[in-house]
């Protein structure tokens, strides 16, 4: 029988102390891990209410507007030239003067044309006494051959002695009329009824035939027309209703949109799209009587191409754009809103068409989005009294938004008055 010696007792006894240690501590966390893991979960407090402005879906009428950049073009631009050379003695107009057609505008020296003529009328004297003389003789030459007393050759010769003298006095006759024309040219009328430019040459200057810049611009101020492209994705509808002999309005505005210049209907429609631009061009005319719209002026042109009738109109900032593509907030009956893909057609920029996903009457978050998801708990706020200075009560998360804008604000305020 062997017995541990005292020394050896006391050294166990001080091993097993720390491994106790070890398991309680290893009973402990397991305890911790297992009331996280199992043990019964703290309740969570629902998230609050979002406040949102909200508006029913209605119908009604929307136009189909087509926006473009246009030019004003004059019905007609003349540059005047001179028709033939000489000096220039008279110019009879003002610089910006309206002016009609043949009206007297500017004169080159005659002269020189009006001895030509008197040159001419001598020559058709001439030879318009030959062929009286020739005609004589062709008669007297016929007498005597019925009689067989003169050559048969000596008949035909005469015949074509007067042919000749005939011709030339056509001839002098051609370049009298000429000259009359040159005479003409020297005295320079306007061609088309319009407004004169900048004068672009002074008397005493020798001017040439056709010769460069010419004499004056002409451009016709009232009617004129404007000139715009559309693209070639909006053309169907437009050649649909054109063809069709509607007569299809076109309004336009000043280069920074902020006033009306003048109305007009569409007229012409270009017979070639532009490959490099995909756009086709288009004129309308204009009577322009106030001459608002200004030769080769940049513009802004709206064209109404149709009318929807009766179509599902919701407020423009409800239409949302986002992963699921085009979207609004439906608001559901237990105050909740779920995302609902709809199809967004034109807009007039406060109202905008839904083609298809929304009813009349369903309603849909306008103001306070940004912080919605699908299934969040709304609160729909009131409808801001008129006149009143205080702030709805979504302005604060509009301007955590900045991107949305005054228009939801301004959606949000009608939404709730049709509420």
């Amino acid at each position: 029988m062997s017995v541990y010696p005292p020394r050896a007792a006391g050294h166990f006894r001080k091993k097993r102390g720390p491994l106790v240690a070890v398991v309680v501590i290893v009973a402990i966390v397991l305890l911790v891990l297992f009331h996280l893991i199992f043990g019964a979960k703290p309740a969570r407090t629902g998230n609050p209410a979002q406040v949102v402005s909200a508006a029913k879906a209605t119908l009604g009428d929307m136009p189909v507007v087509l926006n473009e950049l246009g030019t004003v073009t004059p019905v007609a631009t003349v540059t005047v030239l001179p028709q033939l050379s000489g000096y220039l003695t008279e110019v009879g107009y003002k610089e910006g003067q309206d002016v009609t057609k043949g009206q007297f505008l500017a004169q080159i020296d005659p002269r020189q044309y009006e001895i030509d003529k008197q040159q001419a009328q001598a020559q058709l004297a001439k030879d318009q006494a030959s062929l009286d003389q020739a005609r004589t003789d062709l008669a007297r030459y016929e007498q005597l051959h019925q009689q067989k007393s003169i050559a048969e050759q000596t008949y035909a010769d005469q015949k074509f002695t007067v042919a000749q003298d005939e011709a030339a006095v056509k001839a002098d006759q051609a370049s009298i009329a000429q000259y009359e024309l040159d005479l003409a040219y020297c005295h320079i009328t306007a061609p088309v009824d319009g407004r004169v430019g900048l004068r672009l040459v002074d008397p005493g200057n020798y001017v040439t035939a056709s010769s460069s810049p010419g004499i004056v611009v002409i451009t016709t101020m009232k009617p004129t027309t404007v000139q715009f492209t559309v693209p070639q994705n909006s053309l169907g509808q437009v050649l649909q209703r054109f063809n069709s002999g509607a007569k299809l309005p076109v309004d336009v505005y000043n280069s920074d949109n902020t006033k009306q210049l003048a109305s007009g209907t569409l007229y012409a429609i270009s017979n070639q799209m532009e490959t490099s631009t995909g756009t086709v061009t288009l004129r309308a005319t204009f009577p322009n009587d106030d001459e608002s719209l200004y030769p080769n002026e940049f513009v802004n042109t709206q064209l109404l191409v149709d009318t929807l009738k009766q179509a599902v109109l919701v407020p423009t900032p409800a239409v949302q754009s986002g992963a699921p593509g085009d979207y609004v907030y439906l608001v559901n009956a237990d105050d909740t809103v779920s995302v609902h893909k709809v199809t967004p057609g034109p807009s007039d920029g406060k109202n905008t068409v839904i083609l298809s996903g929304l009813s009349a009457g369903q309603t849909v978050v306008t103001d306070g989005m940004d912080r919605l998801n699908d299934g969040a708990k709304i609160k729909i706020a009131k409808a801001k009294p008129q006149g009143s200075d205080e702030a709805p009560a979504s302005a604060a998360s509009s301007a955590q938004a900045p991107h949305h804008g005054g228009k939801r604000n301004h959606g949000s305020d009608s939404a709730a008055s049709n509420s």
